[in-house]
């Protein structure tokens, strides 16, 4: 694939909620029970009983952070920003599908709480080791598009920051910008392995430092670049942090198009809508808008205020760029 310069907002946004809404009738359910009977289009109802294109809190919360980033990019009112549309998410079911939230994440749930409180916005996520579930990562990766506009460094403490908001853990926040760190790359016209090598490397010296090193240990196996040659016996696909960026991960390496890549996520089983919402990211930045299946987009809910969103987002960048 060529280098190209376009940032790829309204690909990656795509990506995201179009795998999320192929995940969510079957979250839950079992790896053997996608196994034989495995999900190849859109589907609904299942298990929030949602019409097919339905997506979830996943993309509800990604489209809020890359709202907040149009209104505040990276400036000092972002996080009091990016805070009150979570609030309006929780409340008044800002950025839903369809008019009101139908799931919620226990940590993000109690972060929220802790936002209405008058919680400072980095300080409102857990910090316990039980509070690593999957809820920052699924929603991180509008920040990869601002990574023009900072440093690297800069731009993983924003992420970091970000993932506070409700995962406040340092094994989170890791995973959050290993994640961020690869998307870049494939921004800057990687491809998929190449990108994958050049995510972990450019990260090694921000993780050697405390309070990052000794979580290092639970990400030997994504820094190891070993990744897409496990069995895919050894690939987990729950709740938990590690697990999603791994399970993304290798569901992306293994793959030629965003379809399969996709579809092989969701196809894990488990935690089916974050699985395929992180996959979908980087799928969508690689392969493109116009490679995802058009019957998909069409629909997708919401798809022309999303589309907008993007534009926006990309509008506020770019203008950004050039002050």
């Amino acid at each position: 694939m060529p280098k190209s310069n376009h940032l790829k907002v309204k690909d990656g946004l795509i990506g995201v909620c179009i795998a999320d809404a192929l995940g969510v009738p079957v979250e839950f359910k079992s790896r053997q029970e996608r196994t034989l009977n495995p999900i190849t289009k859109m589907q609904g109802y299942g298990t929030y009983n949602q019409p097919p294109g339905t997506w979830s809190d996943d993309s509800s919360l990604t489209f809020c952070l890359a709202e907040a980033l149009t209104q505040e990019l990276l400036t000092d009112k972002f996080y009091a920003t990016l805070a009150d549309y979570f609030c309006k998410w929780r409340q008044k079911a800002y950025w839903t599908p369809h008019g009101f939230v139908f799931d919620i994440g226990i940590t993000t749930n109690m972060a929220i709480l802790r936002l209405k409180q008058g919680i400072s916005p980095i300080k409102a996520g857990q910090t316990g080791e039980m509070s690593n579930g999957n809820g920052s990562l699924m929603r991180i990766l509008p920040l990869a598009f601002c990574y023009q506009l900072v440093k690297f460094p800069s731009l993983i403490k924003h992420v970091h920051n970000v993932s506070c908001v409700t995962h406040g853990h340092p094994r989170s926040q890791i995973a959050c910008g290993i994640y961020i760190s690869i998307a870049v790359s494939l921004l800057e016209g990687n491809e998929p392995l190449q990108a994958y090598s050049e995510g972990i490397a450019r990260v090694r010296d921000i993780y050697e430092q405390e309070p990052y090193r000794s979580e290092m240990q639970h990400f030997q196996r994504v820094m190891s670049g070993e990744i897409p040659d496990l069995p895919i016996d050894s690939i987990n696909s729950g709740g938990y942090v590690v697990e999603t960026l791994e399970a993304a991960l290798w569901c992306f390496l293994n793959s030629n198009n965003y379809a399969d890549a996709v579809l092989n996520a969701v196809n894990l089983g488990g935690d089916t809508d974050t699985t395929a919402a992180v996959t979908g990211g980087l799928a969508g930045i690689y392969y493109g808008i116009e490679q995802i299946p058009q019957e998909w987009i069409d629909e997708i809910a919401r798809k022309d205020d999303i589309i907008d969103l993007a534009k926006r987002l990309e509008t506020a960048i770019n203008k950004k760029k050039c002050s």
